[in-house]
């Protein structure tokens, strides 16, 4: 497969709207590349961050939550009739945009000064911990790794802030597939979200997290300052962390935390990033203050839940369903949206984007792909996308062939679950005659 970058033959209205992608990707010097010519590749690759946002440390030597610690899953797919996804014979390489080194900005790079005592491990600069494969520690690129139906990377230690020195939480990282030849057969951009925008200082003074340490032992009865940096999962569990129980206090570090400040006045965006962040960022799902209550309730439910044991956090999350009712596929039903896969075993993240960044988003970068594939910043719906027989119209381009009506779908289709074209896809099985 040959690169677009080498071929003449793009058409200039695709060039022109992956475009808009491409400029909203850029960052620093580094210009964009042309993208591979999606409308006619024999590869796509499908990319994004876990969870739609990843909180760090802006220090590391007082209290620490979180370390410099993101995760990108991808999923490449054989374009055909029908497509396959592929996992065998393949390379996936990452590499982020302008953003090689982390631990000489700002104050990151505490956070390798302290990992032994923090978390018991030993790093070199520039690489990260990893929870799930902990002999594998990753840097801002190279190989991610294959996890049955799609590849990982995990534990990226990237910052808010590039190679240019400017502060941005929403990084971009290139995807790139590659064939036992080393061919380049698919490259696609995918947002990796950090931020330090952790507002402790709202309360907490100039010293934000020495304060933190201090109120604690005086209300506790704990000598935390005098032994800092302190890792404070360390006694309050985190899931977030790897670890499967509320710790040595007997309470999971998020019921401590909504718990304490649900009478505090504080909000949502002053722990969770932030006032300038924004981590919720899906047009149709959120609102000024990210609306996050309307999903995971205010801090005094999801405090009492989790000390009612009704709730762990990370573990049980809002469901798609709840809201969207009345579509079968909407429902994941154990399964989580950033782990449920859909139609033709494609992660409901690789059409509609990462948790908290579901497209359209108002960050241009959670955009790209969208654009990338289909030419608009919609969820992935234009059939022509995987499927190598279609004209790309999606559900519009089927009703105008087919002569409307869901009945239609028959004619190719053994399972049809509903008529109402308005619920497509989600309610139509496509299973080949």
């Amino acid at each position: 497969m040959i690169s677009a970058r080498r071929s003449p033959t793009i058409p200039l209205s695709l060039i022109l709207l992956l475009s808009i992608g491409l400029a909203s990707c850029k960052s620093g010097s580094e210009a964009a590349s042309t993208p591979i010519n999606a409308a006619s590749a024999q590869y796509i690759v499908l990319a994004w961050n876990d969870l739609g946002m990843h909180c760090l440390n802006p220090t590391y030597d007082q209290a620490v939550i979180l370390p410099p610690y993101n995760t990108v899953w991808a999923q490449v797919i054989q374009r055909g009739n029908p497509p396959t996804v592929v996992t065998s014979g393949i390379t996936v390489e990452y590499r982020m945009v302008n953003n090689t080194t982390s631990s000489n900005k700002k104050s990151y790079g505490q956070f390798w000064d302290n990992v032994l005592a923090l978390f018991g491990v030993s790093l070199v600069k520039d690489t990260g911990l990893n929870l799930e494969d902990p002999n594998i520690h990753n840097s801002l690129s190279g190989t991610m790794v294959m996890k049955g139906d799609h590849f990982q990377v995990n534990g990226i230690p990237v910052t808010p802030v590039d190679d240019s020195g400017v502060w941005n939480p929403y990084q971009v990282a290139i995807v790139t597939v590659k064939d036992g030849s080393g061919n380049v057969i698919a490259e696609t951009r995918a947002t990796v979200p950090t931020s330090d925008e952790i507002n402790c200082g709202k309360c907490h003074g100039s010293d934000p997290l020495l304060d933190v340490l201090q109120k604690h032992d005086a209300n506790q009865g704990t000598t935390l300052a005098a032994n800092k940096p302190v890792l404070c999962a360390g006694c309050h569990g985190s899931p977030a962390l790897g670890q499967s129980g509320p710790g040595s206090s007997g309470t999971y570090l998020s019921q401590a935390i909504h718990t304490f400040h649900a009478s505090k006045g504080a909000t949502c965006y002053d722990c969770h990033p932030g006032a300038t962040t924004k981590c919720s960022r899906s047009i149709k799902h959120t609102a000024g203050d990210g609306n996050c209550t309307t999903c995971h309730g205010d801090m005094t439910q999801v405090g009492g839940s989790i000390a009612a044991g009704t709730r762990v956090p990370w573990v049980n999350e809002p469901a798609c369903a709840t809201c969207h009712t009345g579509v079968a596929e909407v429902d994941t039903g154990a399964a989580l949206y950033r782990n449920a896969k859909g139609h033709g075993g494609v992660y409901c993240a690789g059409c509609h984007g990462s948790p908290h960044a579901m497209v359209p988003s108002s960050q241009d970068s959670d955009n790209y792909q969208a654009i990338q594939y289909q030419g608009a910043a919609k969820s992935l719906g234009s059939c022509g996308v995987c499927h190598a027989g279609s004209k790309g119209g999606g559900l519009g381009e089927f009703l105008e062939e087919h002569g409307g009506g869901g009945t239609a779908c028959g004619v190719c289709h053994t399972v049809v679950t509903t008529v109402d074209a308005a619920k497509w896809p989600h309610q139509y099985q496509w299973k080949n005659r």
